[in-house]
């Protein structure tokens, strides 16, 4: 599959990074700077240049969480895209790593890949 037939990355779905005491955190968040963060953190909601409905997830995550693994980062990037089926063959074809398996919600797709410093780099195609 030539790079140039499939669209990569279309904008950031999340940051999401780890701390001692979550909701510590978010309680700091939500009193400093005014963020309205519940469980999973904060979606902020917008308008693309069409009008279209997006979210951004701002997420803070245990230190001990295993979501980000195999990486060993403090923090991990999620990336909109529109093809994940389509991006993830392409960039195995590329010979960047691929971790696990695409998983499917109500929400949208899932894929992960690795970065050459080992971030941990989550997909997500929207529904």
């Amino acid at each position: 599959m030539d790079k140039k037939e499939i669209k990569r990355v279309t904008g950031i779905g999340g940051f999401f990074f780890k701390c001692d005491d979550p909701n510590t955190v978010k309680q700091w968040y939500r009193e400093r700077l005014g963020i309205p963060v519940g469980d999973y953190g904060w979606s902020f909601a917008w308008k693309d240049e069409e009008g279209n409905d997006g979210l951004t997830q701002w997420s803070p995550f245990a230190a001990n969480t295993r979501y980000f693994e195999p990486s060993e980062k403090q923090f991990m990037m999620n990336f909109r895209v529109e093809n994940l089926v389509g991006l993830l063959e392409a960039l195995k074809a590329e010979g960047v790593t691929v971790v696990g398996e695409m998983e499917e919600y109500d929400y949208g797709k899932f894929g992960w890949v690795l970065d050459p410093e080992g971030n941990k780099i989550e997909l997500w195609e929207p529904k």
